[in-house]
This record gives C-alpha cells, structure tokens and sequence, in this order.
C-alpha cells in the first residue's frame, strides 16, 4: 500500500504534505472538506486531473484531520494505491429519510460479498436516518465483514451535507467502498470517555430519533432541571450532557447527541434511533477522560496488528467532542498519533455521526460523541498463510 497526502486551502492552494508520486496509479482517494470549499467546482476538477484512474469519494466535514493537524475551510485529501487489494465503490441518492433502508440494501447489493473484508460507508448527516443505515448495514452483510464509517458534517450548522463518488459532491448521498482480498488487515476501536450520572431511565415515548418523555416524564423538562442556567443555551449546551443508551440488557450503552429541541412538544431531538423500553442515563464531559478515549482506541486498534504497525488510520471523532473539547481537540489527535508512531498516514474528519463496532466483533453500531479508528495494512501471501 503506497499513500500520498494533500492539503487545499484558501490561502495556499495545494500543497503536498507526504508524496509517493502516485498520480496516475492511485486506487482510492479520501476527500474531506468543509462544505463551501467542495461545492467550489474547480476542486474536484483538479482532484480528477492529480488521479485520473481513482475512485474519489468526497465527505463534508465539521473539521478536517491530516495527520495530527485538524483544519477547517480546508481539504484533506489522501491518495492510495493498492499493491494486491481490489475495491468496489456504489452511491445511492435518497431524498427521503424513509428511504434509507431500502438504500441501504442498494449499496451492498453492489458490493458482492466474495472476498469482501471490509466496508467503509460515507453518509448524508442529515436527511439519512443513521440508525436505520447502521441496523441495515448490520443485518445484511456477514460477521466476518468489517463495516465503518462516518456521516457527513456541515461545520457547527447541522444543515446539508455533501458526499460525492467520481463527481462533485452532493446532499442525500451514501456511498459504500468494498475492500476486497485476504492481504488486507483491518483493525478497528470505539472509545467515548464520558462518566455517567443519575440515575437509569426508561424511555416512554419517543418516534425515530425524537425523545418525548422518560419514566412518562418530559425529557425537556428533565435537562432544563439538570442544566440549570445552561438551558438557556440549549440545544447547543445538551453536546455537554448526552444520553447513554441501552438498546437492550446485554448490549454495550452507545452515546447519543442531541441536535435539536423542540419546545412545542417539549422533545428533544437525537442523532440517532430513541426506541421506547430502551434504557438511558444522562453522561457529561470530563476533558482528560474523553481524551484518554482517543488514546485507548488507538492501543485498541493497535492490538489487532501485532508487531506489525498499520499504513493508514482513518479517524472519525464527532463533532460534538470538537465542540465540548475546544482548544483541547488536537489533544485528541495528538494521543492517536503517539500510539500509532510516525510511520502510520492518519487521515479523517470530525462527523455528525460514527459507524464501528463496539468491541471485539464485526457488529457496527451508530455512535455519537466517540473517537472511532479504523487501520489498515496490506501483508504480504507469507504472513497470511
């Protein structure tokens, strides 16, 4: 695997930040940029000029990662050229969030399951109903496959969002890529780092993502009660204060991040599946936890590669840590960096949502508020047989 790194900004253009010369033989390239930037027409033209022969897939962001740096208004960009690893890439537009299932399907049903590995999934943050996309991904693809990702950010607006395959990039959007071939290791890892408190709660009426009440009490009310002089900020002030949540007794509690209130019907809105009879406990930031979290994916991830370090990490935390974390979020960054040495390309972006297992399986979940790492090297016939 040969990877090659560049950076797009207002003031200074392209500049190579770590170059193979691949140019015409670059397999994949991964795009992330703020949204103004992608939507400027010129970009994906001179991208399509640096790698004629690839498949590009573009991602709005809430921030881009480039090795331990993390930018906004920019475009992070990192070409790869694959020595044995064949891919296959499908797009599905939908205009609808009711769509999202049957898109869904339409993605994996172009990635034929012979050999498949690993899939990495790009979304819509917006009109895709991420819980539905994950919970399809899931049921439909088999335990060996490894399925992560991210959804597409719009900065700190929560409004449309872009992905793009081989053309500009656009709302309503997700893109699958298929890794196939038995020389591909793939190591993956989820941390959030947030302490819970209060007391376990059960949600009593809720619709999709929107959460109307907790032990028949409303959810509004209850984070106004916790938030004090806070709730005056909501919903922005809640990304300090998100739900832990129980999808059932023996699963792993998943993070979830509110996005909106609506103080008609005093709900509160999520990124994320509220199914009623689930059980949830409030959670709140504690800063060298969260960023202890990267560090602890990172070792995680490192521990599926052995003595042997990975060629490329792609990291997607949530826009909600790099708003609670500030000043701090490079932090984040630089633990990654730390555990993985300087060896490893890291590239990502900050999302309205993760996608990756939770622990030791091949299980992907829908996650808010979390650093997730995926690694990859390519090995070599010996060490695979």
């Amino acid at each position: 695997m040969k990877i090659e790194q560049k950076e797009w900004t207002k003031s200074l253009g392209w500049v190579v930040k770590d170059t193979n010369e691949l140019l015409g033989k670059a397999t994949l390239v991964l795009v992330f940029g703020s949204k103004e930037v992608l939507t400027e027409s010129d970009r994906f033209d001179e991208i399509k000029q640096f790698y004629p022969k690839a498949d590009i897939v573009s991602c709005s962001t809430a921030g881009e990662i480039l090795d331990n740096k993390i930018s906004e208004e920019s475009i992070s960009l990192t070409a790869i050229s694959f020595e044995s690893t064949r891919i296959v890439t499908k797009k599905v537009q939908i205009s609808s969030t009711d769509e999202t299932v049957a898109a869904g399907i339409e993605v994996l049903s172009g990635l034929k399951k012979e050999d498949l590995v690993y899939v990495l999934v790009l979304s819509d943050g917006q009109i895709v109903n991420g819980s539905e996309l994950v919970k399809c991904l899931g049921e439909n693809l088999g335990d060996d496959v490894i399925v992560t990702g991210g959804f597409a950010g719009d900065g700190p607006n929560f409004g449309t969002t872009l992905v793009g395959l081989n053309e500009a990039p656009g709302n309503g959007n997700i893109v699958g890529i298929g890794f196939y071939g038995k020389n591909l290791k793939v190591g993956h890892a989820a941390r959030g780092g947030w302490d819970p408190f209060g007391p376990e709660r059960v949600i009593t009426k809720s619709k999709n993502n929107i959460l109307y009440e907790l032990d028949d009490h409303s959810v509004l009310d209850l984070y106004k009660k916790y938030l004090g002089d806070l709730a005056a900020d909501l919903p922005g002030s809640a990304l300090l204060f998100p739900l832990g949540i129980k999808l059932s007794e023996e699963s792993e509690p998943l993070v979830r991040t509110v996005l909106g209130v609506n103080e008609d019907d005093q709900s509160m809105i999520f990124a994320g599946g509220m199914p009623e009879g689930a059980t949830v406990r409030m959670m709140r930031s504690n800063f060298d936890r969260l960023v202890d979290a990267s560090s602890a994916a990172a070792h995680s991830t490192m521990e599926d590669f052995g003595s042997f370090n990975p060629d490329l990490a792609i990291v997607i935390s949530c826009a909600g840590r790099k708003f609670v974390l500030q000043e701090r979020v490079e932090e984040e960054i630089d633990k990654v960096r730390d555990v993985l040495g300087n060896n490893t390309v890291i590239s990502g972006f900050y999302a309205y949502g993760e996608i990756s297992p939770v622990v030791k399986s091949t299980k992907c979940e829908l996650h808010n508020q979390t650093m997730t790492i995926t690694t990859l090297k390519e090995v070599s016939n010996e060490i695979v047989e």
